[in-house]
């Protein structure tokens, strides 16, 4: 397949090309030569040697891989009965004999005048450039195919992972009971006074 820098550096070729009815080489070309050069080199044939017309552009485009419709991003050629032209995939337009032969820049192949239009998909591996200010917005007419559905919304995540409640703290200890009473002094001697606080002992028996 082709690298935009490729279409660009054959359009900054051909730039300036005198306007020839039915020209292929460089000495001249029309408008369907100019688109046709700019397709081959988009799908690896000679440039020049293999151009088509207004008349067979449908067919021309077919067998190049091209599809209906148009779509930004992508080189996409635009034509009535009567005259072509091509916009590149960065959008840069390029025509012959809107203004005498080749000429970049201009509607390219989003005129107004233009009632078909086809376009090339990309590579996969091709980055696509933004679409140039103003650009419409993508239309594929592919024959027969009904519109792709819109992609369903992505599943909610999942629930986070489940926290335990933390731990009832511990109940109060109760406070601990008081000593247990020492043994008691014990009685004084005979004779000796009484301890302080301690009342007389009885007189002993007769």
């Amino acid at each position: 397949m082709f690298a935009i820098a490729t279409l660009l550096t054959l359009v900054n070729q051909v730039s300036g090309t005198p306007y020839v009815s039915g020209g292929d080489s460089p000495a001249g070309t029309d408008c369907s030569g100019l688109v046709s050069w700019v397709t081959n080199a988009a799908t690896g044939r000679p440039v020049y040697g293999d151009r088509f017309h207004t008349g067979n552009i449908e067919n021309a485009l077919l067998a190049r891989g091209f599809q209906h419709g148009s779509q930004p991003g992508t080189l996409v050629v635009g034509w009535n009965s009567g005259h072509t032209a091509v916009t590149l995939p960065d959008g840069t337009p390029v025509s012959s004999g809107e203004s005498g032969g080749v000429k970049v820049g201009g509607g390219g192949a989003y005129q107004d005048q233009f009632t078909n239009h086809m376009f090339l998909p990309m590579p996969a591996d091709q980055p696509v450039p933004p679409p140039p200010p103003g650009a419409p917005a993508p239309v594929v007419l592919m024959a027969g195919q009904p519109p792709a559905p819109p992609i369903a919304p992505p599943p909610p995540p999942p629930p986070g992972p489940f926290l335990a409640p933390p731990p009832a703290p511990a109940p109060p200890m109760a406070p601990p009971p008081p000593p247990p009473a020492g043994p008691l002094p014990p009685p004084p001697a005979p004779g000796l006074p009484p301890a302080p606080g301690m009342p007389p002992a009885p007189p002993p028996p007769a």
